[in-house]
Parts: structure tokens; C-alpha cells; sequence
């Protein structure tokens, strides 16, 4: 497997002198910038191994670099290259998360074995990116994931939606991504829309502040109108404008609104001048929008006029093959800074999978980033996730597995419960034995058999 390395060194000489250094063995891919913004730009273009990086380096310098590193998480390992007038700013560097320092001139035997060790440190992590990348290129469209094959029929529709300018509604329950579709196709516009992406949330506004959200209004045309403003329409002209929740729109707006995608024009409140726009909507509801119109809550006219093509996204329940994929998206994304992305335990992929999710793919990152944070081992296990997600109804899984005389299922049910407060206990207590007695009413000496009992690692809780 081939190792990319980036070197960052504003020296010419010094820098080809490096990258055949690092090449000779055919083990290496070396890549070579001359200043800290190049070095960046590549580094969120491409996953490297390692970034060998200059100090001294112009437009951004080192120590810069290694903080923009760590603010956005950038999966790379750095070692740094200084003189020896700047050790202090070299062990600094350190302290912000480089992994190694090299003095100028750099020794060639010193390098090649502190990238060696490196690169065995990095073997599961690399692998992980490459999986990652590979994932994207195969299942992503525009930051949607999927393996789907309803939503790659979404992509599809996407690509054919995107060569024109034509209004889009989108249905799904709240959590499915309908504002990531919507940017989605944004994105895939820009050659024909070079404006900006607006969102609105019909649902967070009362008729009387959506109105001038969306067109605007004029100075002194209600109290606390101190001076002009330019609407959402104004404001997304060239480009999309996302009304989220439409159905949640009052029926007097939804008659203003249908005159701006019938005219595309319209005059700020307490205006009379006429403002054209040109002006792509992409409309999203979770509530079915017929149904609201045979109750009389949506125009029939403005439905028709939304739902010129129409995007229909599947809950997470309809796609679990989509689980995996973008619960180890989200481990990655919410990684703590500086360390590589935690892979789930099977148990815990398990839970993933049964969970119903009725929040959809935003219960799941939630559920994930938690998992995240609170998670003390190598890996993401089943305790780290809410007690919604390991909550298991009694039609699934092995609560009514028949085969198992009713006494041994229950003592399989008692042994899982015992280990699993226990485990939580023992996070509540940093791993101090004493408190975990506490928390569960029982002696030091019976918690410790226990502990012992599950192989629960009491060091592994402790604060770092």
C-alpha cells in the first residue's frame, strides 16, 4: 500500500532534496508545496499520512498550519523541521499536536526511521481513510451518502434537475436530509446559478415576520423597521432559495407566494416599487401537502406550482444498509481533534441496526457524536450510545428467542443489564471503585469481584 507524504518547504533545493530522500525506497509518495496555505488547500484535497513541514514558511507559517490542522480535524500526522535557533518554537509545536521535530539540517537515517515508526502507528488509521475515500467516491453525490439504490434514483434525479431552473418540492419525514438534497442540487447548478444557497424555515416564523423575511420591507413601514432590507428572495437572486417546512406557510403568504414563482416579482412590505428575481425554489415538507389541501390548509394552485418535480426521500428505517456508512461518516466527523476516528465494536453496529430511528439520519449522528464524546476505549461500544438507541422492544432480538428455556433467557437479560450499569457506573465515576460501590448500593469488595467477573478494565476509565 502506497504512503502519501506532504512536504511543506519554501526552499527549492531543500525540498527535492527531501522527496528523493523519501522516494528511493519506492515506498513513498511525496507530494511538495512551498508555503503553508498550499500546504492546507492539499491537505483538504487529499488524505496524507504525514505533512513534513518548515517553521519558517511564507502566507502561512508553520505553527499556523498546525492549528488550522487541529481546528479542522484533519487526519494527518505532523513532524516539523527547524533550526536550532528555533527549538522553543519547535517543542511549541508539539505541545499543539505535532507528533516530532527535526533539526536543519535534517539527518537521513534520523528521518526515515521516525516516518517508519510512524507509518506502523498509522496502519489502522490509514486504512480507514482509504476506506473513507473510497466510500465517497462510490456512495457520496454532492455530501450525500448512500448505498441505496432509492436514493442513487435521488442522485439521478439530482443530475436531471440541476441542467435547468425548474422548482423542486421535496417530502420527507424531519430528519431525512431534505436541506442537504437541496444544497445538493445547488451545487450540482453552479454552471447555470452562480448565486448564493438561502434557507428559510417556514415553521420557526409567525405570518407577520415570514413575510418580510422573505421580500423584505421598507424604512418606517412597521414599528421597528428602522431602515430598508432586502429579502430572502432579494438576497438568493441568481441563485436557490430553500423554504423548509412550506406546508407550515399561512394560507394569506401562501397566495403572495404563489404570485412570486407565477410573476417572479414582487414589492417589499410597506413598498411599491416591483422587484424582479430570478430565483430557483426548492420547497421541503415532512407533512403530506394533498392531504393538507383536501383539509383546506394549502392552496391547490400553489401545490401544483411547488411540485413540478417532485424528490421523495426514505427513512433511515427503509435503508439500514445505509446505517454503517454513515455512522462511521459521522465517527469521523466528530473524532476528537487530533485522533483518528473510533470504529464501532460489532455490539454496537448492532444496536445501530435494529434501532428504528425516527429522527432519522439526525438521531443517528446525534447518537453517533455522543458516542464520541463519551466512548474511553479503542473502540465505539454499545454503552456509549443513548439509552433510546439500546433500548430493544420486546418483538426483537433475543428477548423472545423460544429455543432458550424462559430461566436462561432471563439470566442472559440479568447478566447484560448487570454488566451494562456497571459499565455506566464505572464512566460515572472516572473508575474509582469506592464511588462505583456508591452509585450501586453494593460493597467495594463485591464491585471488584464483578469487575473482574465482566474483565470491565477499571483504567480504562479513568480521566485522561
Amino acid at each position: 500500500m502506497e504512503r502519501r507524504i506532504l512536504l511543506a518547504e519554501d526552499s527549492k533545493a531543500t525540498s527535492e532534496q527531501l522527496r528523493t530522500l523519501l522516494e528511493a525506497g519506492g515506498q513513498f509518495k511525496v507530494d511538495t508545496v512551498g508555503d503553508g496555505e498550499a500546504a492546507l488547500h492539499a491537505l483538504s484535497e487529499h488524505p496524507y499520512s504525514i505533512l513534513l513541514t518548515d517553521l519558517q514558511m511564507p502566507r502561512l507559517d508553520g505553527m499556523k498550519l498546525i492549528g488550522r490542522i487541529q481546528e479542522r480535524k484533519l487526519p494527518v500526522t505532523v513532524i516539523v523541521m527547524t533550526g536550532f535557533a528555533s527549538i522553543d518554537q519547535a517543542v511549541q509545536a508539539m505541545r499543539m499536536g505535532a507528533y516530532d521535530f527535526l533539526a536543519k539540517p535534517v539527518d537521513p537515517e534520523h528521518l526515515r526511521l521516525v516516518v517508519e515508526r510512524i507509518l506502523r502507528e498509522r496502519t489502522l488509521q490509514d486504512e480507514v481513510l482509504q476506506l473513507r475515500e473510497r466510500l465517497q467516491e462510490q456512495y457520496a453525490f454532492r455530501g450525500v451518502l448512500s448505498v441505496n439504490p432509492k436514493m442513487h434514483a435521488v442522485f439521478e434525479l439530482i443530475r436531471s434537475v440541476a441542467q435547468t431552473t425548474t422548482t423542486v418540492l421535496i417530502e420527507g419525514e424531519t430528519g431525512t436530509g431534505k436541506e442537504q438534497v437541496a444544497r445538493a442540487i445547488h451545487d450540482a447548478s453552479s454552471e447555470l446559478r452562480s448565486g448564493p444557497f438561502v434557507a428559510v424555515n417556514c415553521a420557526a416564523l409567525p405570518e407577520t415576520l415570514l413575510e418580510s423575511e422573505l421580500f423584505g420591507h421598507e424604512k418606517g413601514s412597521f414599528t421597528g423597521a428602522i431602515g430598508q432590507r432586502k429579502g430572502r428572495f432579494e438576497q438568493a437572486d441568481t441563485g436557490t432559495l430553500f423554504l423548509d417546512e412550506v406546508g407550515d406557510i399561512p394560507l394569506p403568504m401562501q397566495a403572495k407566494l404563489l404570485r412570486v414563482l407565477q410573476e417572479r416579482c414582487f414589492e417589499r412590505v410597506g413598498g411599491t416599487a416591483s422587484i424582479e428575481v430570478d430565483v430557483r425554489v426548492i420547497a421541503a415538507t415532512n407533512r403530506g401537502l394533498p392531504g393538507l389541501v383536501k383539509r383546506g390548509k394549502f392552496r391547490e394552485d400553489l401545490y401544483y406550482r411547488l411540485n413540478v418535480v417532485k424528490i421523495d426521500l426514505p427513512p433511515l428505517r427503509d435503508r439500514p444498509e445505509d446505517i454503517p456508512l454513515l455512522a462511521t461518516h459521522f465517527a469521523g466527523k466528530h473524532a476528537r481533534t487530533g485522533e483518528a476516528a473510533r470504529p464501532f465494536a460489532p455490539e454496537a453496529m448492532e444496536k445501530l441496526l435494529v434501532h428504528t430511528w425516527p429522527g432519522n439520519i439526525r438521531e443517528l449522528e446525534n447518537a453517533v457524536e455522543r458516542a464520541c464524546v463519551t466512548a474511553r476505549g479503542a473502540n465505539i461500544q454499545a454503552e456509549d450510545l443513548p439509552l433510546e438507541v439500546l433500548h430493544v422492544r420486546a418483538t426483537d432480538g433475543p428477548q423472545v428467542d423460544l429455543s432458550k428455556p424462559l430461566p436462561d433467557l432471563l439470566r442472559e437479560v440479568t447478566l447484560d443489564l448487570e454488566r451494562r450499569y456497571l459499565v455506566r457506573a464505572m464512566k460515572k465515576s472516572r473508575g474509582n471503585v469506592g464511588r462505583c460501590a456508591k452509585i450501586c448500593g453494593l460493597s467495594r469488595r463485591s464491585i471488584s469481584a464483578k469487575l473482574a467477573e465482566y474483565n470491565i478494565k477499571k483504567e480504562s476509565f479513568k480521566e485522561e
